[in-house]
């Protein structure tokens, strides 16, 4: 095998796939990736036998053929190589070389024929989803997946597909994220899965602002088509909690709060949240809140907002990080916190179908 490349091109290659690579694999293979050069294009491909990742890059190819590599190893060569030429040959041994402008490096690698092969996804069930409507849901919703690894289940975003939408729900228990997107797909398609985390953050690394992303769903895996790269993965097997449950019945009170300066409110608020309650409160009268964080061998911190609230007077407490988490991934200039009480759980939402619930914390007086 060999083949000549731009450094920009080998390492935007390297890099699409890399992160799916276990720092700590039992298998020396699963540290390499698979090279395959073959018309006009280098094909990499990475796995951890739960996620798998593949994309490809244009190259001038002299020879075609396979090999794998270490691949941390080889991200790191490249990004200090001093030209961007490089030219790479594989011998019969997976020796491969890497020359550019006075640099050589010689480096070992294994057989292709050793490296696991990435599921088949004959008779799947597809779907074309928008780019963009899949990156603002999983951003929406990300945040909030557990990773509390004794609940399987919630280590993962939950997407239905039923009644022409796409619902995409994370949870940890103590808050939940939810968001619906009109989608149209055939009846015979509706299904349910669990996506697990590492396949969530890989997506939202490729997943950009235009054109589809085709997924195929079989009963344990998924795949999703971006361009020219493939993400597999397993899919989390057991049922996920009856979320709908959790979401409060109509609000009593309803607040319109601008969300930036409740990001910032909170955040600077924070700063004295004590360790072990780690909470603020939030003290609503009319038309305004004061957000306030104590912590007795620290000290306090208080801030006032104006808001559009005409209410009865009211306040609740709440995990600060919590509440910080969905304003950062929001865009909106506002923001409804809809309540009903102090003990009930605060419901946020922005015109829309983005909804976060969100438990209170108890308040000692």
């Amino acid at each position: 095998m060999k083949f000549r490349i731009s450094k920009e091109a080998f390492l935007d290659g390297l890099q699409k796939v890399q992160h799916v690579v276990s720092s700590r694999t039992t298998l020396p293979i699963l540290s390499n990736v698979l090279i395959v050069a073959k018309d006009g294009r280098i094909q990499f491909t990475t796995t951890d036998l739960d996620v798998g990742i593949t994309g490809s890059v244009e190259a001038q190819i002299d020879k075609e053929g396979a090999t794998t590599l270490p691949v941390r190893r080889l991200v790191s060569i490249v990004r200090e190589l001093p030209t961007s030429e490089i030219e790479v040959s594989v011998d019969a041994k997976n020796h491969a070389s890497i020359r550019s402008g006075p640099s050589f490096f010689k480096i070992i690698g294994l057989s292709e024929a050793e490296f696991p092969p990435l599921p088949d996804f004959q008779g799947s069930k597809e779907f074309r989803i928008p780019q963009l409507v899949l990156r603002d849901g999983l951003r929406k919703t990300a945040y909030a997946i557990s990773s509390d690894e004794t609940r399987y289940v919630l280590n993962g975003i939950y997407a239905s597909f039923r009644d022409g939408k796409m619902t995409l729900v994370a949870t940890d228990g103590r808050r939940l994220a939810m968001v619906d997107s009109d989608l149209e797909f055939p009846a015979a398609h509706e299904t349910d899965v669990i996506i697990p985390t590492k396949a969530v953050q890989e997506l939202q690394r490729l997943l950009g602002d235009t054109g589809e992303v085709v997924v195929k769903l079989t009963d344990n895996q998924v795949s999703f088509t971006i361009g020219d790269s493939l993400l597999a993965s397993k899919l989390i097997e057991g049922n996920y909690p009856n979320y709908r449950q959790v979401i409060p019945g109509d609000a009593l009170e309803r607040v319109i709060i601008s969300r930036e300066a409740l990001l910032e409110t909170v955040r600077r608020v924070s700063l004295l949240a004590s360790d072990k309650s780690n909470s603020v409160k939030l003290v609503f009268s009319e038309n305004q809140i004061e957000v306030t964080a104590n912590s007795p061998d620290v000290g306090e911190a208080q801030e006032s907002m104006d808001v559009i609230y005409q209410g009865k007077p009211m306040q609740i407490a709440f995990n600060p990080e919590f509440l910080q988490a969905p304003l950062r991934a929001l865009e909106t200039a506002d923001v409804y916190l809809d309540l009903i009480d102090e003990m009930s759980p605060g419901v946020l939402r922005i015109e829309g179908t983005f909804l976060y619930v969100l438990m209170p914390m108890r308040v000692t007086h």
